[in-house]
């Protein structure tokens, strides 16, 4: 009996250990520490990191960022929230450091993880001073009241705890490809950081960790329609122009 009590206490400790270490955390108090925040930069970001495309109400083009837009993957399907500045449904009642948390650690104020359907994946490899521009340029939109909806995701994967051990894993900061100017290197910050294409473009495992051996190679669209394509050099035979479009 005394054996036993003695492994389930070990569990506990280990389990309790666990739990602090991938535990959901904000962003330190100094990381915007002699920074100011550049709203017009952040209009530059906001279209960069695509946030309106994700956070419009469905079928919307312009408007407040309400959210409601439906996301449906192989592990449930997720809908974006409300980030517009209203004070209850959205979040004009956090603080630039709440935000920025959000954004790159994919952590709420309260403590919870999010789902990596919000690239905060990518965001982390922001700069701070972008993202602070950014939430400067949140402040300035249109408040709407619509309450978020909540994801549609079954068990075990609605255990938002566990979602400390698959940022261990899978969440760390980096970069993917290595760039050898300073050309390269803005170009590398837009594609894996602000804008997140590979979070789209490119194929994951049964884990959802992306294969950054086929890196932009293309991936199935989780809604069982069609296919994101191959955007590598070659994959995507298309003019700078055509690009740029």
């Amino acid at each position: 009996m005394r054996k036993l009590l003695l492994a389930v206490l070990a569990l506990a400790v280990i389990a309790a250990g666990a739990l602090f270490f991938t535990r959901a955390r904000a962003l330190p108090e100094e990381t915007f520490a002699g920074m100011e925040p550049d709203a017009e930069n952040g209009a530059y970001v906001f279209a960069a990191a695509g946030c309106a495309s994700c956070h419009l109400a469905p079928e919307a083009t312009d408007g407040p960022l309400s959210g409601g837009q439906a996301f449906v993957t192989d592990f449930g399907t997720f809908f974006a929230p409300n980030i517009s500045t209203d004070a209850g449904a959205g979040i004009g009642d956090w603080t630039d450091l709440q935000i920025a948390s959000a954004v790159m650690n994919g952590a709420s104020p309260g403590g919870a993880h999010y789902y990596p359907a919000f690239p905060w994946t990518a965001y982390q490899n922001a700069e701070p001073q972008d993202i602070l521009d950014l939430i400067a340029h949140l402040r300035t939109l249109p408040a709407d009241p619509t309450p978020s909806r909540a994801h549609d995701v079954g068990f075990p994967f609605s255990i938002r705890a566990s979602l400390g051990g698959w940022k261990l894993l899978f969440g760390q900061p980096g970069w993917v490809m290595e760039a050898e100017d300073d050309t390269l290197a803005r170009g590398r910050y837009l594609v894996e950081a602000l804008s997140h294409c590979g979070e789209c473009h490119t194929p994951r495992n049964a884990l959802g960790e992306p294969d950054t051996g086929a890196w932009l190679a293309g991936a199935p669209s989780p809604s069982g329609e069609g296919r994101i394509p191959n955007i590598t050099p070659g994959g995507l035979d298309w003019s700078e122009a055509e690009i740029e479009d």
